[in-house]
């Protein structure tokens, strides 16, 4: 776990989107290129397309900014969707994206609801996402969709 409180959540801004852009080519570049699906124009495009200010948390670390993640109603209205979840590839292996995750994750049976997301195949993330209780769901040849359905409060940490 994370144990530095040097970190913190703030609300998503417009402006907040190009460097969430810039971040997500960074951290996906190295996935998308093994799967044959990195294009420059478009991983960056794809997060500006989809970007949600009010949906969206910006990770500072120190003040600076260290990642992002967005959590936003599941389309059918059951539950959570986590997507554009990226820390800056300096800031990963610190337990960092363990207690973001966390976090989401209290509010999620807080609520009492599932949470979905879409990692890449073969991505070294979907290690942390099973550790925190995501499950298969499906996928194709790209992506793995899980699902991590919410814990009664006797299973709290």
């Amino acid at each position: 776990m994370y144990r530095e409180t040097n970190w913190a959540l703030r609300p998503g801004r417009a402006e907040d989107v190009e460097p969430m852009a810039e971040l997500r080519a960074r951290v996906m570049r190295e996935d998308l290129v093994r799967l044959g699906r990195y294009d420059e124009h478009r991983v960056r495009q794809r997060l500006r397309d989809g970007f949600s200010p009010a949906h969206t948390s910006v990770i500072e670390l120190d003040g600076a900014l260290a990642g992002c993640v967005t959590v936003r109603p599941y389309e059918d209205g059951e539950g959570l969707y986590l997507e554009h979840f990226y820390l800056a590839p300096e800031t990963q292996g610190r337990g960092l994206g363990t207690a973001v995750l966390r976090g989401l994750l209290d509010r999620a049976d807080a609520e009492g609801v599932p949470v979905r997301l879409v990692v890449l195949q073969g991505s070294a993330a979907r290690r942390l996402y099973e550790r925190e209780g995501f499950t298969f769901e499906s996928e194709d040849p790209v992506d793995v969709v899980m699902v991590r359905n919410p814990r009664p409060p006797a299973a709290a940490r």
